[in-house]
């Protein structure tokens, strides 16, 4: 990619994380990047061109595969804090704003299989998790699915909150909240 090819993705998604992406138009673009807005439209059909060449860049999007969360030591607590460290450690509060700005209408079904690959990398993971804990009769006979979307929407929704309101409304810091919540969901499902 050349170099102002990036400074145009870096301006677009910079603006999109301000503003959203409604209101980033190709001259607010044109004059962050400080090029022309022609210059734009040369390297890229349309706005949406440039968001998708964003989120392909590491920078932009949270680098999270199954390997993130394959330090397993068959032990439930310490891998339900590892799954959820891992994500909070992958998933910045300033990619959550980002993927917020992204989820306008007009961009949305080109911007949903970027943002709903990371969530899903980790539901797909963590429910695999359990079925073979399940399986190794480490743990009861629960509906692995639904548990692994409980852990997802506690894990998502601790980074969610610091990203919307940082420290106003969390009480505790990330490591105490994954304690507390590996602790309470282990009483439920051992």
């Amino acid at each position: 990619m050349d170099k102002t090819s990036k400074k145009i993705i870096d301006a677009t998604m910079e603006l999109i994380l301000e503003k959203g992406y409604n209101s980033a138009t190709t001259k607010d673009i044109a004059d962050r990047a400080q090029v022309n807005e022609c210059t734009i439209f040369r390297k890229f059909k349309e706005k949406k061109e440039i968001v998708i060449a964003g989120l392909k860049l590491p920078q932009y999007r949270p680098d999270i595969s199954p390997d993130t969360f394959a330090d397993i030591k068959w032990d439930l607590q310490s891998d339900l804090k590892m799954f959820m460290r891992n994500y909070m450690e992958a998933v910045t509060p300033e990619f959550v704003r980002l993927s917020i700005g992204l989820r306008s209408p007009q961009i949305y079904q080109y911007t949903a299989p970027y943002i709903m690959d990371i969530p899903k990398t980790f539901y797909d993971a963590l429910k695999n998790y359990l079925m073979e804990m399940k399986t190794r009769g480490e743990i009861a006979d629960i509906d692995c699915a639904n548990t692994a979307m409980t852990v997802l929407s506690a894990t998502f929704g601790y980074t969610f909150l610091c990203a919307s309101f940082g420290n106003a409304l969390i009480e505790s810091d990330k490591a105490k909240y994954i304690d507390t919540t590996v602790k309470s969901l282990i009483g439920g499902i051992k």
